[in-house]
């Protein structure tokens, strides 16, 4: 994840999509390290679109 990403929810969502399809399920040391950020990537993505919404 880079500072300022404004990638959205949706797009880092699907790109831990294809990692579980990728790996068929099983993540190696690398693999889970990516996920981690991935889904603090998300959780970022979707904390900034509830605060634009509000």
């Amino acid at each position: 994840m880079t500072p300022g990403s404004v990638r959205s929810a949706a797009e880092v969502n699907e790109e831990i999509r294809a990692l579980w399809r990728r790996t068929g399920g099983t993540l190696s040391a690398e693999e889970r390290a990516e996920y981690e950020l991935l889904v603090v990537e998300w959780a970022a993505a979707v904390r900034g679109a509830v605060v634009k919404a509000a």
